[in-house]
């Protein structure tokens, strides 16, 4: 079917369709704010329009537009070019040239102010060497004041063959400055002699219940803390101040702008929505906010939803985060059987299963949203069961519990998710990353389990997408891509890594869109481009439906609007 003819098929079928595309007023405001607002609404003027688009609209009655308004805020009209170029009066007119034009994208799952403060340290992400690893760090340095920490860094021991790195690599070119670095999953830091001797740690310290140290045949440490072991190296790290955090929201925000993000589900703490509080009251805020805190604080965000209420559409707090297990790439994530590449090993749980459903179960007693992080089969399927339980325990409310990754679930649970009405809260760019390494470690038998997108949407599970930014980056179009094709990154699978798992192109865009805002609660606000709803928009220098697959990452965000602003512009 030639574009020619698309186009055309579209002019006649939305002439034909104008009074169900173009809502009526009471229709279309009324849904979103009520009369009053709503007369108001359809009174403002066009602000700015764009014309000559492929319009996905994220509505399964409209799917598709060619122009859509917006009037202050909010998208006030969605039709053909000649329609709204009509309304447009004196507003600003962009021309999408044969474009798509998207519901802004929703990540529903980074660590913003993480990745905010990781932009401006050592990147390690790309170090294929062992000489490359120790290199940047000695660079970065020479660089910062003596005494301060380095941090961040995102290394990936797989790149080198996947021996752990020791502070021995770097101790001598470190010597003025403790070094606390994250492998790139988060699960696993390295620290160097200093930032070790600031901790107290040394051969006499304990594990600790749900993480490891890891120690050479002498039993000193080698520098490398797993899961909950880091808090030893976390309690001494000085804390960011005020103005470093604030400057990693606004740098935050500007990186995901330029990437079609217009909304986030910040998974991070009390003090990271102090953050976003600072950036709201300063008219700062232009990324979306959703914001979660440890499960275990449950009672103090119950305490704190009576006192200021869960926000509005630029920032909603109400959800808490927690964790059963850890990553794969660090061996920590719980699994029913044992690692194919470590047979005495099952992962660990980071919190124990009697916690997960009293913190759950009090929780929801409190009407607030769930979202635990589980990887292994084991940690997924003991997740499932609390959320039953606690389900079963309460009775039906409209509560929206969420798994974090779901990345490797045993066969029987897939089924789980849609009857149970668990959100799959997942990352394609993990597939595409770990795809590279994770049948070494689990076998081929339970990959096909992993990342299983296709057979999730089959069973009517909700799918919200994300990056887990700063494990992962927060490139929508290349997530797309890897949900498509799920080819890895090193090339290795240019037919798919589990193939029975490719989903369609708009499947993932819905997982960005509709079913990430569905996860947040924003479902009413955004996540669809629909009269009434805030104007949060993305223009794509090409058609993703149409290009080819594997190009889907080649594409390039052109414009991305906010609350009909214009944050980043090509």
């Amino acid at each position: 079917m030639t574009n020619s003819f698309i186009r055309t098929h579209l002019r006649t079928n939305l002439a034909t369709h104008r009074g169900r595309r173009l809502l009526t007023a009471a229709t279309a405001c009324g849904l979103a704010v009520g009369a009053a607002a709503c007369a108001d609404r359809q009174s403002q003027p066009t602000t700015l329009a764009i014309v000559n688009g492929r319009v996905w609209t994220g509505d399964s009655a409209t799917p598709w537009a060619e122009a859509v308004a917006i009037a202050n805020d909010r998208i006030s009209a969605v039709g053909t070019s000649d329609e709204i170029r009509r309304i447009a009066g004196d507003a600003e007119v962009v021309d999408a040239q044969g474009g798509m034009v998207t519901p802004g994208f929703i990540d529903s799952h980074v660590h913003f102010i993480d990745g905010g403060l990781a932009l401006s340290s050592v990147s390690l992400r790309d170090a294929k060497t062992r000489e490359e690893f120790i290199t940047r760090i000695r660079d970065y340095a020479r660089t910062i004041p003596k005494g301060e920490w380095i941090r961040s860094g995102d290394w990936d021991h797989t790149n080198w063959g996947g021996e752990l790195p020791t502070h021995a690599w770097i101790d001598s070119i470190t010597t003025d400055n403790p070094v606390w670095i994250n492998r790139l999953d988060g699960h696993m830091n390295l620290a160097n002699r200093l930032a070790m001797e600031a901790a107290k740690v040394d051969r006499t310290t304990r594990d600790i219940a749900g993480g490891s140290i890891v120690r050479d045949a002498a039993g000193n440490p080698t520098g490398i803390f797993k899961d909950n072991a880091m808090s030893l190296i976390d309690a001494v790290a000085p804390p960011r101040s005020a103005a470093e955090l604030d400057r990693a929201l606004d740098a935050a925000m500007a990186y995901v702008a330029a990437r079609g993000v217009t909304s986030v589900h910040n998974m991070g703490t009390f003090d990271h929505i102090a953050v976003f509080d600072r950036a709201r009251q300063q008219n700062r805020l232009h990324t979306r906010i959703v914001a979660q805190v440890p499960l275990s604080q449950w009672a103090a965000l119950r305490d704190t939803v009576k006192v200021r209420g869960r926000g509005d559409a630029w920032l909603r707090i109400g959800g808490l985060k927690g964790f059963v297990d850890g990553s794969l790439g660090s061996h920590t994530a719980a699994m029913l059987q044992p690692f194919t590449d470590v047979p005495t090993d099952t992962g660990l749980f980071v919190t124990p299963a009697e916690s997960l459903y009293a913190w759950t179960k009090g929780a929801d007693s409190a009407e607030l949203q769930v979202a635990v992080h589980a990887i292994g089969d084991r940690a997924i399927r003991t997740q499932l069961d609390v959320f039953e339980r606690v389900a079963r325990e309460h009775g039906a409310r409209d509560r929206r519990f969420r798994i974090e990754h779901a990345q490797h679930i045993a066969p029987e649970d897939i089924a789980r998710f849609g009857p149970l009405q668990v959100i799959a809260s997942m990352q394609p760019y993990h597939e595409a990353d770990d795809g590279r390494w994770a049948e070494r470690v689990i076998g081929p038998e339970r990959a096909k389990g992993t990342y299983a997108f296709k057979s999730l949407l089959a069973t009517k599970a909700r799918v919200a997408f994300g990056s887990d930014w700063f494990v992962a980056p927060p490139t929508p179009l290349e997530g797309i891509k890897a949900a498509v094709t799920r080819q890895t990154l090193d090339g290795a699978h240019p037919g798919g890594w589990v193939p029975e798992e490719r989903i369609t192109v708009e499947d993932a865009l819905r997982g960005y869109t509709t079913g990430s805002a569905f996860a947040g609660f924003q479902d009413k606000d955004v996540g669809t481009i629909v009269k009434g709803k805030f104007a949060d928009l993305v223009v794509i220098d090409r058609d993703l439906t149409t290009m080819p697959a594997d190009s889907l990452d080649k594409a390039q965000v052109k414009m991305t609007i906010v609350g009909g602003v214009v944050r980043y512009k090509r």
